[in-house]
C-alpha cells in the first residue's frame, strides 16, 4: 500500500499532538507544558506538519512579518523518515513563494547546515546573535 504525505497548516486540534511529538524528537526542553506550548504556537504566523496515514512524521514552525522577514524555528522530521523530502516540504509550506521575504534560521544541529543550504540557504557574514541565558 503506497503512503502519501501530506504537508499543511497545524490545526489547533493537533497542537497538543504535535507537542507530543516534538517532545519525542528531542525538543522537550523547548516546547514546555501544553499551556506554553499552546501560547508558542499561537504567537507563531506559521506552524505545519507532515503526515503520513494520519500519523505525524514532522513540524516546522516560523515567524514572520509576512513583507521582508521570516524566521524558521523549528525544523523537525522523525528520525525514520528523514532523506524523503519531508523536511523540505516543511521548509517549502512554511516559507511559501514571496521572494521578497528573507528568511534566517539557527543552524547548530548536526547536519542541518547542509540540509538548508541544499534549500538555498547561505551563511551569513552580517547576522548578529543574542543567546539564551542557561
Amino acid at each position: 500500500m503506497q503512503t502519501t504525505l501530506n504537508v499543511r497548516n497545524l490545526r489547533p486540534d493537533e497542537t497538543e499532538s504535535a507537542r507530543l511529538f516534538l517532545g519525542k524528537h528531542g525538543w522537550r526542553h523547548r516546547t514546555g507544558d501544553a499551556e506554553s506550548f499552546a501560547r508558542l504556537i499561537g504567537n507563531s504566523q506559521r506552524s505545519a506538519i507532515a503526515l503520513l496515514d494520519d500519523q505525524i512524521v514532522g513540524f516546522a514552525r516560523g515567524i514572520t512579518d509576512e513583507i521582508s522577514n521570516g524566521y524558521l524555528s523549528m525544523v523537525v522530521v522523525d528520525a525514520q523518515h528523514q532523506r524523503q523530502g519531508i523536511g523540505r516540504a516543511l521548509v517549502e509550506h512554511l516559507m511559501g513563494n514571496n521572494p521578497d521575504i528573507t528568511w534566517v534560521l539557527r543552524a547548530g544541529r548536526e547536519g542541518a547546515e547542509a540540509f538548508f543550504a541544499s534549500l538555498g540557504f547561505e551563511t551569513s557574514v552580517i547576522a548578529m546573535e543574542r543567546p539564551r541565558l542557561k
